[in-house]
């Protein structure tokens, strides 16, 4: 009989931990939460200090059995959930089910699944954190309080399925908003003219930068004309050189929101199956002989903290693999966010030693992209900074001054490694000025004034919404994955091209929250409401109050909503064809993967239909059919023969009418990470990527 029974979330993770404490210790998992507020109604009471009421999970009756039979059989009961709130809260609930005291030395808490992690924390066990608790009871109230009183008005006044959250409510409103700033959005004309120079036999660029030392705008074609009037012959003389030599400094390792960013822009992940794969690195992967061993540490962090021992061990390796000049002497100071936790490490690998490539056999090819990623960031992190010689040279010709500007890696440091990837710019590259001095003369060659005009802010991204919220203060590490999930499946949103559009549906929730609950769309009482929570979780308020402040007001808006919100009728838009079974006419609905063709004769006649979108070219390959832009299971968009299955013809790449001027062939756009490019199917034929 095991002397300690030992609990934790998942299978996976006992089974590590098992083969790591030995024979003397029993582990189970409780499958996440055992007890939860009922789904069938509100669960909390109001008039009773918000008391919630809590009940066993359907489905999770065997589980709490087999658990409370292994109670009973062991000496001492561990619990050993997940190191947050969510965790503490599980620890809490299973406390109170196998009647575990909570002031007694239950709870272990690890931040990595590793044999001397695990070892290390069984020596220092704990008692249950009440606050941690409250903070975690206190967001399931308030979340419990505004979805399970706004959805059912939503219900009752728009249609049946709607839902509405603290977190998910302002991440809509910020997709909203940004879309009224593209339609709202007036551009403006603006000019450059750029030129290209000799020096002896070298090439190089530069742009026009003002008259005399000042920096003018070109705003108007007028404005080029008059640049160009004041140049007298094509020599110029290099009037002035600036060297510098410039430091820049690797990204910190990652947070969970920086992981979901990271991962969006180079591994074109969603956030939800990022934290998937983070969870499966975490809690363990079968090596072989090693056996099942956590690769990372824990995934839901805000914290940029290394341990010492993680420093020393990365410090090791980079001086074996680099040499010493590649690691980083000075200690680097992290700005902060106001409402950093701190709670634990950074996510990391587990050992730096694990290097990907030794373990790439034992992992899926997802697993293996996202546990590099996370090795080679937090690897950079430890690096000594890369050093960057920059030149800028001012040309002139007469009053008219030139500027050109050149670059090169002169140290290259945490660039050996890993280079942070961008939202919004090309990743640095080295660009090369001839040795130019004082006084030297050069030859303009060729010279080239561009119109340009402004552009409108780009719609949100996956990474970009989960930034802006994290900046915002807006929802926690873990809530953003589930918050950009739910907001499509409720058919707020959809996505083109990998960002946020709003859809009709909502737009129309959107405004009826604005009208009747605008603290929950407010993005300064959202934000405070967390750091309010942060303070229940520090000891500092108690979680009642801060329930108590925000339902006072929020009853008065429900009355008042209940009282005066409209309903909304949202009428179905006609497809322009009728049913092929009985005839009706047939609409377009709204569903969960966005808009499909239904009978508008519903219920008698439940046909419908998946929207085919012509996009106007024959089929390449039978001659007869047309193509049309399909949507496979996972949603990926693809291209086919409108006869299909007598034709099979399938191109991931979108087809076009025009053909190759090379073979006479298929051409097709290819989509690159920076815009398409045209393509032949057959031979070699290319032209520019188009941003």
């Amino acid at each position: 009989m095991s002397e300690f029974l030992v609990i934790v979330e998942s299978p996976a993770k006992a089974k590590t931990i098992e083969r790591y404490l030995g024979k003397k210790y029993k582990v189970k998992a409780s499958m996440g939460h055992l007890r939860d507020l009922p789904k069938s109604q509100m669960g909390i009471d109001v008039e009773n200090n918000y008391d919630p009421k809590y009940i066993t999970i359907r489905g999770k009756g065997p589980v709490l059995k087999e658990l409370k039979s292994a109670a009973k059989k062991a000496k001492k009961i561990y619990l050993a959930a997940d190191p947050d709130r969510e965790g503490e809260a599980i620890a809490w609930h299973l406390a109170h089910t196998l009647n575990v005291d909570i002031h007694s030395d239950c709870r272990v808490v690890f931040n990595e699944i590793t044999k001397d992690a695990i070892k290390e924390s069984f020596k220092h066990p704990r008692s249950i954190n009440m606050d941690l608790v409250d903070a975690q009871q206190a967001r399931r109230v308030l979340d419990r309080l505004v979805g399970y009183n706004i959805s059912p008005l939503l219900w009752k006044k728009v249609k049946k399925g709607l839902s509405a959250g603290r977190v998910q409510s302002v991440a809509m409103r910020m997709i909203i908003d940004r879309e009224k700033e593209i339609l709202d959005f007036e551009p403006e004309e603006y000019w450059t003219i750029g030129a290209d120079f000799l020096k002896g036999k070298d090439a190089f660029e530069a742009s026009f930068y003002g008259i005399g030392s000042e920096k003018a705008e070109l705003k108007s074609e007028q404005d080029v004309n008059n640049v160009l009037s004041q140049l007298k012959g094509s020599k110029f003389k290099v009037a002035s050189v600036t060297k510098k030599e410039r430091k820049r400094n690797p990204a910190p390792p990652f947070i969970t929101s920086s992981l979901q960013q990271e991962a969006a822009r180079k591994l074109n992940f969603r956030a939800k199956k990022t934290m998937m794969l983070a969870q499966q690195l975490y809690e363990g992967i079968d090596l072989g002989k090693e056996g099942t061993v956590g690769l990372i540490t824990y995934m839901r962090t805000d914290s940029t903290r290394i341990s010492e021992v993680a420093q020393a061990e990365a410090s090791q390796y980079i001086i074996g693999e680099y040499g010493q000049n590649f690691v980083q002497t000075e200690t680097r100071k992290e700005k902060k966010q106001s409402n950093t936790q701190d709670a634990h490490e950074a996510i990391r690998p587990t050992s730096t030693m694990k290097v990907p490539d030794k373990v790439k056999e034992f992992l899926s090819r997802d697993q293996f992209r996202l546990y590099k990623l996370i090795w080679e960031r937090f690897i950079a992190s430890q690096m000594a900074p890369a050093i960057m010689d920059t030149m800028s040279v001012d040309l002139k010709n007469g009053d008219v001054t030139f500027r050109a500007t050149g670059s090169k890696v002169k140290f290259s440091g945490f660039m050996k490694v890993y280079v942070e990837g961008s939202d919004d710019q090309v990743e640095e590259k080295d660009k090369f000025l001839p040795d130019l001095k004082e006084g030297d003369e050069v030859v303009k060659k060729d010279i080239e004034p561009k119109q340009h005009f402004t552009q409108p802010p780009p719609r949100y991204t996956e990474a970009r919404l989960v930034r802006t919220l994290e900046e915002q203060g807006i929802g926690r590490p873990s809530t953003y994955a589930p918050t950009l999930d739910t907001i499509q499946k409720r058919g707020y949103v959809s996505l083109d091209n990998k960002r946020f559009v709003p859809t009709e549906l909502g737009e129309i929730v959107d405004g009826l929250i604005r009208e009747f609950f605008p603290d929950i769309l407010d993005l300064e009482f959202t934000a405070k409401m967390e750091q309010d929570l942060d303070h229940v979780e520090d000891g500092k308020v108690n979680w009642v109050n801060v329930i108590d402040e925000f339902y006072q007001d929020f009853e008065k808006h429900l009355a008042k909503a209940e009282k005066e919100m409209q309903e909304v009728e949202i009428k179905d838009e006609p497809a322009g064809e009728d049913c092929d079974q009985c005839g009706s006419p047939m609409v377009f609905k709204m569903g969960r993967y966005g808009k499909f063709m239904a009978c508008s004769n519903f219920p008698d006649c439940r046909n419908t239909k998946a929207i085919v979108k012509d996009i106007g070219v024959k089929c390449p390959k039978c001659e007869e059919g047309n193509i049309i832009e399909r949507k496979s299971k996972k949603r990926r968009i693809f291209f086919g023969c409108d006869r299909f299955p007598e034709c099979d013809f399938l191109s991931w790449d979108k087809p076009l009418a025009r053909s190759c001027p090379k073979c006479d062939k298929l051409l097709v756009e290819k989509k690159l990470k920076k815009g398409v490019q045209v393509q032949c199917t057959e031979c070699d034929y290319k032209e520019e990527p188009q941003s």
